[in-house]
């Protein structure tokens, strides 16, 4: 016999509320474990009801600008969070996403569409709306660009002021050209580029260049 995901529900609007719980006392793969409205207290609640799933409107998250979600799944291990939502700009979605959100589901979805979300994250599924993906890709795309430099920061010991040399001098730029380009005066140009030969133990400027394109850094 397989065991159901149990679901607490927590949501702000008692009309809502009364839906979603109707609708998911009925469904055979998942099981309700408790329905409650917004409080701070919820969390104990959602701790002593044993749930994997917390399924949340936006009063929550609008109370408490999403802090309640990352203290429940601080203090829940391996919990997950559908977050029903107003918001369709990219930001707000965004950080749900950073905050722990593995399905995101707006206002206008219907009943059946917010428990066919909590199924597919049962299920080990990520859920958003399809016209945000594009959002969530884009968002990924610009942090992993930004790993190579924090690897050259650990690995190499440049600062972020010499990091923005490297392209500079991939370029051919003379040191009187990049102090120019960065508003700096070329005697601080000229130090930094000793310090990352230093640092970087190398005897020219261009092996910096190579150095850093080694830790994944497009240059």
């Amino acid at each position: 016999m397989s065991t159901r995901d149990s679901v607490f529900l927590l949501a702000g609007n008692r009309l809502l509320r009364e839906a979603l719980a109707r609708i998911l006392r009925t469904q055979g793969d998942l099981s309700l474990a408790g329905v409650v409205p917004y409080s701070p207290q919820a969390i104990e609640q959602i701790v002593s009801s044993g749930c994997q799933i917390l399924l949340v409107d936006s009063v929550a998250t609008a109370l408490s600008d999403l802090q309640f979600i990352r203290e429940a799944i601080h203090t829940v291990p391996g919990l997950k969070v559908v977050l029903i939502d107003m918001h369709e700009d990219e930001e707000t979605f965004l950080k749900a996403v950073r905050a722990g959100v593995v399905g995101y589901v707006l206002k206008d979805a219907s009943a059946m569409d917010v428990v066919a979300a909590v199924r597919a994250v049962s299920q080990g599924e990520a859920v958003c709306p399809p016209r945000l993906c594009l959002a969530l890709f884009q968002y990924v795309s610009r942090e992993w660009t930004a790993v190579p430099s924090f690897h050259v920061k650990v690995h190499l010991g440049l600062t972020r002021r010499q990091q923005q040399l490297v392209p500079l001098i991939a370029q051919g730029l003379s040191n009187k050209q990049i102090a120019s380009h960065l508003h700096l005066s070329e005697q601080t140009v000229k130090n930094h580029v000793h310090r990352m030969l230093q640092k970087v133990g190398v005897n020219d400027r261009l092996a910096v260049v190579e150095k850093v394109r080694g830790q994944g850094l497009v240059v």
